[in-house]
């Protein structure tokens, strides 16, 4: 396959849809409709863990797109601007503690992965967070979040996650594709 050309049919705030034309290995024209980031942001998930009591950080969060409440893990988007590791730390740190509360510290970053790569040119990335329970500033804990945001912060043990999302799906709350494979590698 060969692009040949690419055609912006929409451009919003977030995101843009894109036609783009393609040679194929039999030299047949094929159209393919996508969507990006408007601003070629980076995405990632963060899979974080309190410690000592080793619970993981889910989020039930209501999203507008499935008009329904998804299970998943805090996330969030560093735009442009981000020059440094430094910078890109910063904001991970940052959107785990406006989602959840919670203050943590890195521990790994996966290479960059894509995200339904049929459909959505995204790069994303998972992160892994280790939140000190014992730390004050994770004491009574109060989330910052944005107005069009409403996320309820869950706490659970490894050996709880993937019956907590049976029992949610069973309920009509949706859960993340991401989740549900991080369940079945923790159980």
């Amino acid at each position: 396959m060969r692009k040949i050309s690419e055609k912006i049919l929409y451009k919003g705030q977030w995101l843009s849809l894109k036609s783009s034309l393609f040679i194929n290995s039999q030299n047949e024209k094929i159209t393919w409709e996508s969507i990006g980031r408007s601003d070629n942001s980076i995405a990632f998930g963060i899979i974080a863990k309190l410690a000592p009591s080793n619970r993981y950080v889910l989020i039930k969060q209501f999203r507008q797109a499935i008009n329904n409440y998804v299970l998943g893990l805090p996330a969030g988007i560093c735009g442009l601007g981000i020059t440094s590791e430094e910078d890109l730390n910063t904001c991970i740190i940052k959107e785990l503690k406006e989602e959840t509360g919670y203050t943590g510290t890195i521990k790994s970053k996966s290479p960059i992965l894509k995200l339904n790569a049929a459909i959505i040119d995204q790069d994303f990335f998972i992160v892994t967070a280790e939140i000190d329970e014992r730390n004050p500033k994770n004491k009574n804990v109060l989330q910052h979040l944005e107005p069009a945001e409403k996320i309820e912060v869950i706490l659970i043990k490894r050996e709880k996650i993937k019956k907590f999302l049976l029992d949610q799906s069973n309920n009509g709350v949706a859960v993340s594709s991401g989740l549900w494979f991080l369940a079945h590698t923790l159980t």
